[in-house]
């Protein structure tokens, strides 16, 4: 297989996993607090935040770098549209990861208090956004010129 096959393929695997990852870390926080058992939340915003953000921002990252790559051997200069919007995206997308993590880090201080409702829904807010940057910089990346 040549090595550019072997980087799309390693490039696109973390967008993948992203794009799989965060809902599920979504739907997991939800269906706790929905459960009201506050150590069952508790443990699962501890994991979140130490384990699973940490992981998923360690992928988020691997993607301008195998992008940058991908780019230099295909020949591609670095002034195109697609690829200033997707980079211009992609920090918005790092932007909304952190005031997620700010946010989720507040939550698990509260501890068995129940969170606010403000505070949810910016969670949500700050997770839904991501998600979405996450799929217009994946649209974009698939309709690059071949």
């Amino acid at each position: 297989m040549e090595p550019y096959q072997l980087l799309k393929i390693a490039h696109g695997l973390p967008a993948i996993l992203l794009l799989l990852g965060v809902p599920a870390h979504v739907v997991m926080l939800w269906k706790a607090a929905r459960g009201g058992d506050a150590a069952v939340l508790q443990r699962k915003l501890r994991r979140t935040r130490l384990i699973s953000l940490p992981l998923l921002g360690l992928l988020a990252l691997s993607l301008p770098l195998s992008g940058w790559w991908l780019v230099d051997l295909a020949g591609w200069p670095l002034g195109q549209t697609w690829l200033l919007a997707s980079n211009l995206l992609f920090v918005v997308l790092l932007l909304c990861g952190l005031l997620l993590a700010g946010r989720l880090k507040a939550w698990q201080a509260l501890g068995e208090a129940p969170a606010p409702a403000g505070l949810l829904r910016l969670s949500a807010l700050y997770a839904g956004l991501g998600l979405l940057v996450l799929l217009l910089i994946l649209g974009l990346m698939g309709a690059k010129p071949a």
